[in-house]
């Protein structure tokens, strides 16, 4: 009899292996987008390094505004440096981003003033210091900026620019290998031969998942039910990736020989096969030499889900980065019962209403793990724990977005 193991303790045997080698590469910033960053990185100096113009208008010394007219001296471009010197009485038309000039200590608005040739009149004054940036204001030499572990985002590469960094050392993304196994299931382009044979869908949705997570894919993609075949196709996917996929063969039928492969011919160690989860019950996680086996269902809709919670919090180890499925808060807009003492992900419609995410049933169908199409339109993942009640109406749930994966 096969234990089930809880779905928390089986993400917990994943967390728990340890990878000893995590290979890193460089990246030129504009590749880099959605890569783990594999160093901190580091300000070498202040930013900015001299005082600044934070706007448009005239370096001032502060105390002068109670003369309310000040005679124009110089102008002072961003970009170049001035060797004029704010003395009292006087003052130098500054731009955005110019270096305040030498004796001033405040930047006055061109809106706060009224020019008559060679003089300004101040019309409304500010405060000392306003509209100048100062020394360090955006970091300061030797800040960590960035941490390594960084999921790089559009605005760690604006500030690698900054940086004037061309290069980074970035995790180099995992290979995943992918393959639907069946003798029932066809590929793109056979001819279907008898009316028991089905299109596969699950190779070519888990490769998507796959590639979006940031993997290198290899797609392998169908094979028949047979421990040969089944065998030369893990080999093969062992030897050229860190994570193979498949999908069906892994239940307690007759021509299950997925787990059969896994557990006798490759002697790879079993870390769970059997969760207390709905879909996907049957899954099978194990690692040989280092690499992992992920054997899904072979329905679509399980296979899918196991995807997204197994394969892609694999994907997510290998890149050594802080990445996890984020799981967020919403409210349901009526009763939902628990149908199972598991763990039971459901697709559902998902809005953002007033500030908070809400969470409905309407259209999805009922039914089976085969059931893909529940996960179009702006659908989510509702969880339900193992021990947890039935949901009322306007109560807090928690759900995994799937157009944030």
């Amino acid at each position: 009899m096969r234990n089930f193991i809880p779905f928390k303790e089986s993400i917990n045997k994943i967390d728990d292996v340890t990878l000893t080698l995590f290979p890193t590469k460089k990246s030129f910033i504009s590749e880099a987008l959605n890569s783990i960053l594999a160093e901190d990185i580091i300000a070498v100096e202040n930013s900015p390094a001299y005082p600044t113009s934070g706007m448009d208008g005239y370096a001032i010394k502060a105390t002068d505004q109670e003369l309310k007219q000040l005679t124009i001296t110089d102008k002072n471009p961003a970009g170049s440096v001035t060797d004029s010197i704010v003395t009292t009485g006087t003052c130098i038309k500054t731009f955005t981003g110019s270096l305040m000039p030498q004796g001033s200590d405040t930047l006055i608005p061109i809106e706060n003033v009224t020019v008559n040739g060679d003089t300004i009149t101040i019309n409304e004054s500010v405060p000392t210091g306003f509209a100048v940036r100062e020394i360090g204001e955006n970091y300061r030499e030797n800040e960590v900026l960035i941490k390594k572990g960084t999921k790089i985002g559009f605005a760690h590469i604006g500030v690698l620019a900054s940086l004037n960094i061309p290069q980074v050392k970035i995790y180099a993304n995992p290979t995943v290998a992918i393959a639907s196994t069946g003798s029932e299931v066809l590929d793109l382009g056979e001819v279907q031969s008898n009316q028991a044979q089905i299109r596969s869908s699950n190779h070519l949705t888990i490769e998507a998942l796959a590639k979006k997570a940031g993997a290198h894919t290899i797609q392998m993609g169908t094979v028949k039910d047979d421990i040969d075949s089944i065998t030369q196709l893990l080999e093969e996917g062992l030897s050229q990736a860190n994570i193979v996929v498949t999908t069906g063969g892994v239940s307690v039928g007759d021509y299950d020989f997925v787990q059969d492969v896994v557990k006798t011919r490759l002697n790879a160690t079993v870390l769970f096969h059997g969760v207390s989860m709905k879909p996907g019950m049957h899954v099978l996680v194990a690692i040989k030499e280092g690499k992992f086996i992920i054997a899904l269902p072979g329905f679509a809709y399980s296979s899918t889900v196991c995807a997204i919670i197994y394969m892609l919090h694999t994907i997510y180890k290998f890149r050594n980065g802080k990445e996890t499925l984020k799981i967020m808060q919403a409210k349901i807009r009526h009763d939902f019962p628990k149908k199972a003492n598991k763990t039971i992900f459901s697709a559902c419609n998902v809005s953002y209403e007033n500030g908070e995410y809400m969470v409905d049933f309407e259209g999805k169908k009922s039914g089976t793990s085969a059931i893909l199409t529940n996960m179009l339109g702006n659908t989510a993942l509702l969880i339900q724990e193992e021990n947890s009640q039935d949901i009322q109406a306007g109560q807090s749930v928690d759900i995994i977005l799937l157009d944030h994966l």
